[in-house]
């Protein structure tokens, strides 16, 4: 019986307007490509970066993963920020930040300068995470929202894949100048990606937030499937931001509290004293970041040629060459998640994604401790045993628990606490991958390499159990749906809730919308 209430996968009405939220997903996601290049180049940059400055492990571990720590400032000041200027313009300035850090990256001189660079670039790239995906979600009509808000995790993974044909197509140049091309060829496309995006309409919700219903309508008209969902699209979002569906105009006043007591209540409401559905919301959110990265894929994409030299592959070329095939994996697979995840829902999927990575971690871990336990032996079963397992474990990784993470977290948040949710979530999620990169060396000598997989496995193993018990299904409900949704005690068994009990309110209020 639980299965008619599963809310099934419309297929769009209108191409023309999918089509244009489709180009607006684009250009929005497409600034995740800065931190998927340097997650990539960083992979392949660090075994030149060590032997040209000489710097220990533990330095090219802080070096590696600070990036993601400092990208924490960026995810905060994102939320209000995007708050402030709008997502639009949020999304030009994660690409201006990023360009300077890039450059200085490119062209630092010391150990000292280049962790100055990676902190300016640590910036854009936490601005970037949390404002794509957001709003991307918020342009985004409910049948196609699924598909076009994987598209951060998708560019995500052909910026790590640009990064490592980066390593791959410099390695060649001279020490002291391959590194720095290979990081500073990132300032290029950042660029670009700034004047692409000034053509992007602004985010709906963020301008109904600021009472611009004429200018929201017509971003809605184009981005919705039908007339009937853009003005249920609007109607749902004027409720949410308190204004009354009677009050039509082109610019209307938003009754809100103002100032620090507007902030004091989104906090209170998100954070301090949150109601059930609520604390459900956030911990979600914020469980689906932390094992996304706690399951250890920055330590199989950061240091993937150091894991396949652990596995017995030698001779930089090989190496580089082999985590190529890493990032073209990962690509393939996150670009069949983006067609599933509409059609199947996101609960299945993360699943199934998630046990597949159990699995392949497993794997992993027994074929690397049988290597390391012969040494001067080339035992092949092993070698191929890891080398497919790193294959499984990112294609799992990419159809499943990458992209839903980031489609899930934008979602669920009500509007007014919105912004801040993704902050948070984006905050713990480079938090949890800046300790998982600056430790993962010294962890791997400390308990080996292998052991240090079995204990991914192990976490990937809790990731599987919360989101079996906690997370319902969230395919085809509106983003104004989420706070009933989760306010259902049932949803964590059936994964769905029932969401007909409103039909008659949601009536009522595209018939007062429509006539506004």
């Amino acid at each position: 019986m639980a299965s008619a209430a599963l809310p099934a996968a419309v297929e769009p009405k209108k191409k023309g307007n999918v089509r244009f939220a489709f180009a607006c997903a684009i250009l929005a996601s497409m600034t995740s490509i800065l931190l998927g290049y340097d997650i990539g180049v960083m992979s392949g940059a660090s075994l030149y970066i060590q032997k040209d400055l000489k710097i220990s492990d533990t330095k090219v571990e802080v070096l590696t993963g600070i990036l993601n720590v400092y990208s924490l400032i960026g995810s905060f000041a994102a939320g209000r920020t995007s708050d402030w200027i709008g997502r639009r313009l949020t999304i030009v300035l994660a690409t201006v930040i990023f360009f300077v850090g890039a450059l200085l990256m490119g062209f630092s001189v010391n150990y000292g300068m280049l962790m100055f660079a990676r902190f300016v670039a640590g910036i854009g790239v936490g601005y970037a995470l949390m404002i794509a995906p957001v709003y991307t979600a918020e342009v985004s009509p409910s049948s196609a929202r699924g598909f076009l808000t994987s598209f951060p995790e998708v560019f995500i993974n052909f910026g790590i894949l640009l990064g490592y044909v980066s390593n791959f197509a410099f390695a060649r140049l001279s020490l002291t100048l391959g590194w720095r091309v290979m990081l500073g060829i990132g300032a290029g496309p950042s660029v670009l990606l700034g004047f692409m995006v000034l053509g992007m309409p602004e985010s709906p919700r963020w301008l109904v937030m600021k009472g611009r219903l004429g200018d929201a309508k017509v971003v809605l008209a184009k981005t919705s499937d039908s007339p009937e969902e853009a003005a249920e699209r609007l109607a749902d979002i004027k409720t949410a931001a308190g204004i009354p569906l009677d009050l039509d105009g082109d610019v209307v006043a938003v009754p809100k509290n103002e100032g620090a007591s507007e902030e004091k209540r989104v906090w209170k409401e998100l954070i301090f004293s949150p109601t059930s559905a609520m604390r459900h919301i956030l911990i979600s959110g914020i469980g689906i970041h932390f094992f996304q990265q706690a399951s250890g894929i920055d330590a199989v994409v950061l240091y993937s040629p150091r894991v396949f030299k652990s596995a017995g592959i030698t001779g930089d070329n090989r190496l580089l060459g082999t985590t190529v095939a890493v990032g073209a994996t990962k690509t393939v697979f996150i670009l069949v998640a983006t067609f599933l995840l509409d059609r199947i829902g996101r609960r299945p999927l993360l699943l199934a994604s998630t046990g597949g990575m159990i699995v392949s971690l497993v794997g992993l871990a027994a074929g690397l401790t049988v290597v390391s336990n012969h040494p001067d032996e080339k035992i092949t079963w092993a070698i191929v045993l890891c080398i497919f397992c790193i294959m499984a474990y990112v294609a799992f990784f990419s159809i499943g628990l990458g992209p839903i993470t980031w489609v899930y977290s934008s979602e669920i948040f009500p509007l007014h606490v919105r912004a801040l949710g993704c902050s948070l979530g984006v905050a713990l999620n480079r938090l949890t991958s800046g300790v998982i990169s600056m430790t993962f060396l010294s962890l791997s000598k400390a308990i080996t390499i292998g052991g240090a997989f079995f204990l991914f496995a192990g976490i990937a193993s809790f990731a599987w159990v919360f989101f079996f018990t906690y997370l319902p299904e969230t395919r085809g409900h509106t983003l104004e749906d989420m706070s009933q949704l989760f306010g259902s005690k049932a949803t964590h068994k059936a994964g769905v809730a029932e969401a007909d009990d409103d039909d008659v309110a949601k009536e009522k209020k595209v018939e007062m919308a429509a006539t506004n």
